[in-house]
C-alpha cells in the first residue's frame, strides 16, 4: 500500500527549495508504521540525508539531517514551518539517533519522543525557533529520504535523452520526402519568447549559448517583419531539416495584421509569385509566456482565436509553446526534469486550455536560454522534445496535403 504524506504540494516544495533543491521520498510514517523509535531507526537507517517532519495541531516542526544515522556526532537543522515562513536553528553536535531519545535530563537541545507523541526543546532552542513552550504534542511524524533533484544519475539520463533527441532531429526526413525542409511559423504576443526560442534551438545545435535573432524588451517587439532562420548543425555544419519563421509580435491594435496570415501560410511574398509546397508553412507554434498568459486581454484572446480559425481553414496543424516556466514561483531548474507534474505549471497549462481552447496534449513546456552562459541538459531536453513534436505536426500536415497539389502552386 502506498503511503502518502500530509504535506501539501506547496509545503513540500517550500521545504525542498529551502534545504537546497531536494527530492523527498517518504520512508516512515508513524501513524502507519507505528510510534516506535526502534521501528523508525530500522526503516530510516542507511538512507543518507533525511528530513523528519512533526505535525502538531497548529504547526509543522521538524529536523533536517545532512548525514546518515551513523555513529558520528553532527549538527542538526531544527525548523518551525508556519504558513509560508521557515525558522531554523542548528542544534548539536550529537549522534543522530539521540534525536529520538526523550530529553529527560535536559542534555539535548531538541528531542522527539515518539511513544509519548511529544517533541521537547530546551529554553535556548525554544527562543531561537520562536516557540512559546518547551514541548509540542503531535499527531504524526514522517521521515523522508532527501536526494538532490539533479544528482549525477539523473544528469547522466538527461544527457543520454538529449543525444537521442539530437540524433532523431538530425536524421529527420519530412513525410514522403515531399519537401527537403519543413517550415515552422512562430506566432505569439510581444515578449512571449519567440526570438529567444529560436536562439535557444540554435544554441543547442551549435553546442554553446549564442544569439542571432534580436531579443529585447521593446514593447513593440523585436521581430518587426517576417523572417526565416536556417540553422546549421555545429557537428557537421550541414543545414538542419527545418526552418523557423518569425513574425511581428501579436498585439491588440498593432503588430501582425490578420490580413497577412493567409499570405504567410501559403508562402506568398518575398518575391515568390507562385509558391510551391516547400514555400508554405507546414506547422504553426503559438508562443505564450507562462507569466502573462492568464492576463491576456479579451481583444488578444479573440485575435488568437481568429488566427486559429484561419489555421483550421487551411488545415495547418498548430501547437503551443509555453515559455518562462522556470520563472514561476517555487519552480527550480531541478523541477524541469518532470515539469508537467509541477502544480504551478499545471495551472498555467489549464489556463491556456481554458482561455484559448488548445488541447492540453498540444501544449509543450520550454525554458529558453536568456541569461545562462552554458548549456543545460535539462533545458535542452525540453526544447528538443518540443521541436520533435513540431516536426511530427508538420508531418501530419504533409500527410494530409492533396497529392495533386504537391508540385503546383498552392
Amino acid at each position: 500500500m502506498e503511503v502518502a504524506t500530509r504535506l501539501t504540494w506547496m509545503q513540500e516544495k517550500k521545504l525542498q527549495n529551502y534545504f537546497g533543491e531536494k527530492q523527498f521520498s517518504l520512508l516512515y510514517k508513524a501513524s502507519v508504521h507505528g510510534f516506535s523509535t526502534d521501528r523508525l531507526l530500522q526503516i530510516c537507517s542507511n538512507q543518507g540525508p533525511t528530513l523528519t517532519v512533526i505535525y502538531s495541531e497548529d504547526q509543522i516542526v521538524g529536523a533536517y539531517m545532512q548525514k546518515d544515522y551513523g555513529e558520528g556526532n553532527y549538527l542538526i537543522a531544527v525548523f518551525v514551518f508556519q504558513e509560508t515562513t521557515i525558522t531554523e536553528c542548528k542544534v548539536g553536535p550529537f549522534k543522530l539517533p539521540m534525536l529520538f531519545d526523550k530529553n529527560v535530563d535536559g542534555n539535548l537541545e531538541v528531542s522527539i519522543h515518539l511513544k509519548e507523541k511529544t517533541m521537547y526543546f530546551n529554553k535556548n532552542a525554544m527562543e531561537k525557533l520562536g516557540l512559546s513552550q518547551i514541548y509540542i504534542s503531535f499527531q504524526d511524524c514522517e521521515v523522508f529520504r532527501c536526494e538532490d533533484l539533479l544528482d549525477e544519475r539523473k544528469m547522466s539520463g538527461l544527457t543520454e535523452l538529449k543525444e537521442s533527441l539530437l540524433c532523431a532531429i538530425r536524421n529527420y526526413i519530412p513525410y514522403g520526402g515531399l519537401v527537403h525542409k519543413v517550415r515552422i511559423l512562430l506566432l505569439g504576443p510581444v515578449g512571449a519568447g519567440k526570438s529567444s526560442f529560436f536562439n535557444s534551438v540554435r544554441s543547442i545545435f551549435r553546442g554553446h549559448v549564442t544569439n542571432q535573432a534580436l531579443v529585447g524588451s521593446d514593447p513593440t517587439g523585436t521581430s518587426e517583419k517576417y523572417r526565416t532562420y536556417f540553422i546549421k548543425d555545429g557537428k557537421d555544419n550541414n543545414t538542419l531539416p527545418f526552418i523557423l519563421c518569425d513574425t511581428m509580435g501579436l498585439s491588440e491594435k498593432e503588430g501582425l495584421d490578420m490580413d497577412d496570415i493567409p499570405y504567410i501560410l501559403e508562402g506568398i511574398g518575398n518575391h515568390t509569385v507562385c509558391p510551391l509546397l516547400k514555400d508554405r508553412i507546414h506547422c504553426v507554434a503559438f508562443v505564450f509566456s507562462a507569466n502573462s498568459v492568464g492576463q491576456l486581454s479579451h481583444e488578444m484572446v479573440e485575435k488568437i482565436k481568429r488566427i486559429r480559425r484561419e489555421l483550421i481553414k487551411s488545415d495547418v496543424v498548430h501547437v503551443v509553446l509555453l515559455t518562462h516556466v522556470d520563472t514561476l514561483d517555487l519552480i527550480t531548474k531541478g523541477d524541469l526534469i518532470d515539469v508537467y507534474k509541477c502544480v504551478p505549471v499545471k495551472l498555467q497549462l489549464e489556463a491556456v486550455h481554458r482561455k484559448l481552447g488548445f488541447p492540453l496534449s498540444d501544449i509543450f513546456v520550454v525554458s529558453n536560454y536568456t541569461s545562462e552562459w552554458e548549456l543545460e541538459p535539462v533545458i535542452d531536453v525540453l526544447i528538443l522534445s518540443a521541436l520533435k513534436e513540431m516536426l511530427r505536426a508538420a508531418d501530419d500536415f504533409l500527410e494530409n496535403f492533396p497529392l495533386e497539389k504537391t508540385g503546383r502552386c498552392v
